[in-house]
């Protein structure tokens, strides 16, 4: 389960505090946090502060192909030693791959799919990158979309699916723009572990908790679990609790179980 918190490229007094927050991992922002004329002076901090970061991965958001500041992003992520790249609008996969091949290996390159275009080539792109985030936000204000559930239902399942068939870890889901309400956030965060997601991205610290707790399964299920597990044995067909069980029962219980111990 991943959890990448947002920073500002342009508040380098944040990002330590961010990197503490506890999240495991901080996307220090170039791209949509940063207006125009401060993105020169954030891409600035980032370089001189990213790799000094302790306590968590850094990604650093740079902005799509073909904007003015893409170019002098990549060259100023390329400068740091260990930080790894989230394209965003990503859309051409050979785009990434040339991505990838500049930073080197050990440095991860990320696609934030976020645009029609990057929809329709999200199984490329989901082979190309190291892993595939859901930009929800922006892809509907792109088909000019309402941003619900609902409508998003086949698109979330769409990255899914991608990510398996390239042998990716599951994708992220996009943001909750709420940062008064943290039942929202956890229903968001449990709505995206339902789907088959690993992980959701977040804007502010205070979403690290409800998001944590949205993707961690609940008692029931876990003792569920745990009791198909003790009753199933060697494995093959058998019935508990009046339900059918086999190998793939068998193989979403370890997942439950799993799942449980990492955020406990």
């Amino acid at each position: 389960m991943c959890l990448p918190l947002f920073v500002p490229g342009n508040r380098p007094e944040r990002f330590a505090k961010a990197a503490a927050a506890g999240s495991g991992m901080v996307i220090l922002d170039l791209e949509d946090a940063v207006a125009g004329p401060a993105k020169a002076a954030a891409r600035d901090a980032v370089l001189h502060e990213a790799d000094m970061l302790a306590g968590a991965q850094v990604l650093v958001r740079i902005n799509g192909a073909g904007t003015p500041w893409h170019d002098a992003d990549v060259a100023a992520v390329a400068g740091l030693h260990r930080a790894g790249l989230l394209l965003a609008k990503a859309e051409d996969p050979d785009r990434l791959r040339a991505l990838a091949d500049g930073l080197g290996p050990g440095r991860a390159t990320w696609a934030l799919i976020e645009t029609a275009r990057g929809m329709a080539n999200a199984r490329h792109l989901a082979l190309a990158a190291d892993r595939i985030v859901f930009g929800s936000v922006d892809f509907c204000a792109d088909l000019g979309m309402a941003h619900r559930r609902d409508i998003l239902l086949p698109f979330r399942a769409e990255l899914v699916l991608a990510a398996r068939l390239a042998g990716r870890a599951a994708p992220l889901d996009g943001v909750t723009t709420a940062l008064d309400d943290p039942r929202q956030v956890s229903d968001d965060a449990a709505h995206a572990r339902a789907l088959g997601f690993g992980g959701k991205l977040l804007v502010h610290p205070r979403q690290i908790e409800p998001a944590r707790a949205g993707f961690r399964p609940s008692e029931s299920e876990v003792e569920a679990a745990r009791r198909i597990l003790r009753q199933a044995g060697a494995g093959g067909a058998l019935a508990v609790d009046g339900e059918m069980v086999d190998e793939p029962v068998l193989i979403r219980a370890r997942e439950l179980v799993a799942q449980w111990e990492e955020l406990a």
